[in-house]
């Protein structure tokens, strides 16, 4: 059986990654971030491999005693946990210093680079999700008039700003008013930060980086996402189409319809 390997991060997207690559005959070999991945990722897959953020050459060494030349990588990392938690080895060492900005980008690159150079390609975990992807249109809950509408198209002018500057992908808008632009916190952090200044109503919306690689980084939500919402009065929820990852793709429709949040995938 072939295998690929799964670089895992937080999150559900492992899970749904590692599904669709059983479902597809390949046997999944794992490497799992300590304290960002659910350790239920073991019954999923063939083999997992703990690591510490950092430890480049050990997963370097995990996949190539199992054989595996191409693997991907799903589900994020803590920005705040990488700064305070990451234990560096000789691999990151000398990825870090051939970088002259430490932007997600360009680090996300370099990294693939030196897997790449040590026989595993890094290959885009979408290749496997086509199916989860965000279609185009009214997806669930109530259809948008034209004020959220306007608060949409903003928000998309000012994500595509943000994604310039490789910092986040997630802008929060009501009424014509920017709320709240994401960074180091993460999408529900951000969410709540724009309800606190902007109570609610407020309009959510998530996009790509422009020439966003695919193979890393991808923005993904799920219920959870609309948890938050729920929590805070947000109305709406706009993502970027065929470029967004849903997660557990059937509840957060139900979930959209039963709480009352507009839910859209837009170009």
């Amino acid at each position: 059986m072939e295998r690929i390997g799964l670089i895992a991060g937080n999150g559900r997207l492992p899970f749904l990654f590692a599904s669709a690559a059983r479902a597809q005959g390949l046997e999944v070999v794992a490497v799992a971030h300590r304290g960002e991945v659910d350790p239920a990722l073991a019954s999923e897959v063939a083999s997992l491999t703990w690591v510490r953020l950092g430890q480049v050459d050990r997963i370097v060494r995990a996949f190539r005693d199992a054989g595996v030349t191409r693997a991907a990588m799903a589900g994020g990392i803590g920005r705040v946990r990488a700064f305070t938690e990451a234990r560096p080895d000789l691999g990151a060492v000398r990825i870090l210093s051939r970088l002259r900005s430490v932007r997600d980008d360009a680090l996300l690159r370099a990294v693939a680079d030196y897997f790449e150079s040590h026989g595993v390609t890094i290959v885009a975990p979408t290749d496997w999700l086509a199916q989860a992807l965000c279609p185009a249109g009214h997806l669930a809950g109530p259809s948008l008039n034209p004020s959220q509408e306007k608060d949409v198209a903003l928000g998309r002018e000012v994500a595509t700003l943000l994604g310039q500057a490789d910092v986040g992908q997630t802008v929060v808008v009501r009424q014509g008013h920017v709320l709240a632009l994401e960074a180091v916190e993460g999408t529900d952090e951000a969410i709540r930060r724009g309800a606190k200044y902007g109570g609610a109503g407020a309009v959510v919306v998530k996009r790509c980086k422009p020439g966003q690689d695919l193979r890393f980084d991808l923005p993904a939500v799920g219920p959870r996402t609309l948890d938050v919402m729920k929590e805070v009065g947000a109305t709406v929820l706009a993502l970027e189409v065929g470029k967004t990852v849903l997660l557990d793709a059937p509840e957060l429709f139900r979930k959209a319809d039963t709480t009352g949040i507009s839910l859209v995938g837009v170009p």
